[in-house]
């Protein structure tokens, strides 16, 4: 289940970035806990992906906190979803205008996203999973993980969230999920 802030950008409803999204990053490392890719699995494990979702925020707030996540982890993941939401509705009217390009990763992206992942990447881009405009949102939301360095099964789960709720990617999702399940999708072989 999206926050609700998400719900009204995916809509259309929100043009502008929440008042708490729309500073730009301060310099510096920020601490970031470890287990905010765990908080996002546990979301879209029980929440995004089921029949039966919390209405209110709070009540999920209470259910993750229930589940052992720290109140700091779950505002973050919020947060993360959030930004997702905004930069998603933010890009789609780039997304139908995007030719195939080339990517060059930056020094601090090479340093945080490993070569494994960056091929994973490219293997899923290629294969018609991301588009540009997919890609460059998952190679930003990695990146605001703020961790030192990801792995690549965390990457797919950024993947995973990413596709989830763009139009047209129905397919596209659901081969991410069952890479993410059940290993490569035997459709991409």
């Amino acid at each position: 289940m999206y926050h609700l802030n998400q719900v009204a950008c995916l809509s259309g409803q929100i043009q502008t970035p929440p008042p708490e999204l729309s500073h730009q990053p301060t310099p510096g490392p920020k601490p970031v806990n470890e287990n905010l890719i765990d908080v996002l699995i546990f979301i879209y494990e029980n929440y995004m992906d089921a029949e039966t979702q919390p209405q209110d925020q709070t009540l999920l707030e209470e259910e993750l906190s229930k589940a052992g996540f720290e109140k700091d982890e779950i505002r973050k993941a919020f947060d993360w979803l959030d930004e997702l939401a905004w930069r998603q509705g933010a890009i789609t009217d780039a997304a139908s205008s995007t030719r195939q390009s080339s990517r060059i990763f930056t020094s601090s992206e090479q340093q945080r996203i490993d070569l494994e992942t960056r091929g994973m990447l490219l293997y899923l881009e290629q294969s018609g999973i991301l588009d540009p405009v997919s890609r460059e949102l998952v190679i930003e939301r990695a990146m605001a993980l703020d961790t030192p360095e990801l792995e690549a099964d965390d990457v797919k789960w950024i993947v995973l969230l990413v596709l989830l709720n763009q139009p047209g990617q129905e397919s596209a999702f659901a081969l991410m999920e069952e890479l993410i399940y059940n290993g490569n999708p035997e459709v991409l072989h």
